[in-house]
């Protein structure tokens, strides 16, 4: 698993800087989804091989000191209860602040590795000025230049040093099937229904984290871990934070998932969180099912039909529209196993490996009917394609001149594989390489 680091600290003290800095270091990386909840972000990024999640706490509210305080403190919180390593982030230019001292305070009572880090430290003067930093009480601090990244691999070879290794645990052989969503969607109801009386309920395996709850769970003859998210326990410093709660415990679980079953109200509609969480799947490139709770409670159905709110899903997600949509009522039970069916098909479909002789046999003939247009008067012969060995599908297409072959192009392959194939709800890579 890849652990998750929270970059904690007041307002302007250049989080957000060093933020896009780290999730910029490659290419295959996760963007940043903006707003996830106001102004916090999330992404990706790795070190020396180390992949970790990175959750910018954002810069906060504009009012007084005390609305300052009171949001800082239930960053600081949140950053503790999720998070496996904490950056605290200070200015060298202002100094020791009593913000800064509130944060220290917080996080000098922590069981987590905190690492200080002293940012905008450019020259040798600042360097001599970072040494304050020390009465904070928080042991060594690091100083960086967030601006030009200066300083950042030391501090991102300690960093990755304590994060979690990956634990393969005795349950990671089975499927696991993650239920996300915003709060309130159904998502627990959805998964009561599924095992309240249930007799295929084989045990109960503690969660991965505090309040995610593994089940392992038999259907269709079919064994999983059901993985529920819903167990969010309200503190009550994290009331109005209930949503970047759910955002973070969602991020965990989707990270650590198979297939994610994404809990929708169709009250609310498709709605922006709900988007997060969807496009946060696809980039883990995960299986994805959406399920339409609560279709039941839709007022004026004749207006708002079934297929009209599948066709607004798919405008939403475009281009990635090859994803199964159930209308589901976690309260009467309805189409709730068919829900489940389609995860296992999904799964399937994302963990499929087809024969290079296959894809090539299939593949080639239509690539020769449609070739890739040709580029300042260059022409593409794609010759060969193969399928890497990844847990989920990826394919490679060998070609002369892969720098020519535009983003069009690419998903046209990526149809051509749909169709051919059936990878129905699962996001599927195409790389073009030099043969």
């Amino acid at each position: 698993m890849s652990g998750i680091v929270a970059i904690v600290g007041r307002p302007n003290v250049g989080k957000s800087t060093f933020f896009n800095r780290l999730i910029q270091r490659r290419e295959a990386i996760v963007d940043a989804v903006s707003g996830v909840t106001r102004d916090r972000h999330y992404g990706k990024s790795d070190w020396n091989g180390v992949e970790f999640s990175l959750i910018d706490t954002g810069g906060y509210v504009v009012g007084s000191d005390d609305v300052f305080e009171t949001e800082i403190d239930k960053q600081v919180e949140l950053a503790i209860d999720e998070a496996d390593a904490i950056i605290f982030m200070v200015d060298v230019e202002s100094g020791i602040t009593g913000m800064d001292q509130d944060v220290a305070n917080l996080l000098r009572r922590v069981d987590k590795p905190v690492f200080l880090v002293v940012n905008k430290v450019d020259n040798g003067q600042r360097a001599t000025n970072a040494v304050e930093f020390y009465n904070l009480g928080l042991g060594e601090y690091y100083t960086i230049a967030s601006i030009n990244g200066s300083g950042t691999g030391e501090l991102l070879d300690e960093l990755v040093k304590v994060l979690p290794e990956k634990n393969e645990d005795e349950s990671s052989e089975l499927p696991r099937f993650a239920v996300v969503g915003r709060p309130n969607a159904g998502k627990s109801s959805f998964i009561n229904a599924l095992i309240g009386e249930d007799r295929y309920i084989v045990t109960d395996i503690a969660g991965t984290t505090r309040d995610a709850i593994d089940t392992k769970y038999n259907r269709f003859g079919f064994e999983f871990n059901l993985v529920d998210t819903a167990g969010i326990r309200r503190k009550s410093k994290v009331k109005e934070d209930l949503e970047f709660y759910s955002v973070m415990r969602s991020v965990r679980a989707i990270e650590h998932s198979d297939v994610c079953l994404i809990v929708l109200d169709a009250t609310r509609g498709f709605d922006g969180q709900v988007q997060n969480i969807f496009w946060l799947a696809e980039r883990n490139r995960k299986g994805i099912v959406i399920l339409v709770n609560k279709w039941d409670l839709v007022e004026n159905k004749e207006s708002n039909t079934l297929k009209d709110f599948e066709k607004y899903i798919r405008r939403e997600i475009e281009p990635f529209t090859d994803v199964p949509i159930v209308f589901i009522s976690a309260l009467t039970k309805q189409r709730i196993f068919k829900a489940i069916e389609t995860a296992v098909e999904v799964y399937k479909n994302r963990s499929k490996k087809i024969k290079t002789s296959e894809l090539n046999d299939v593949l080639l003939p239509i690539i020769e009917h449609n070739p890739p247009p040709a580029y300042k008067g260059k022409y593409v012969k794609i010759k060969y394609i193969t399928q890497l060995p990844t847990p989920q599908p990826q394919f490679a297409f060998f070609c002369n001149l892969p720098q020519y072959i535009r983003d069009p192009y690419k998903r046209f392959l990526e149809n051509q594989l749909r169709r051919e194939f059936d990878f129905h709800g699962v996001p599927v890579s195409v790389y073009l390489r030099k043969k």
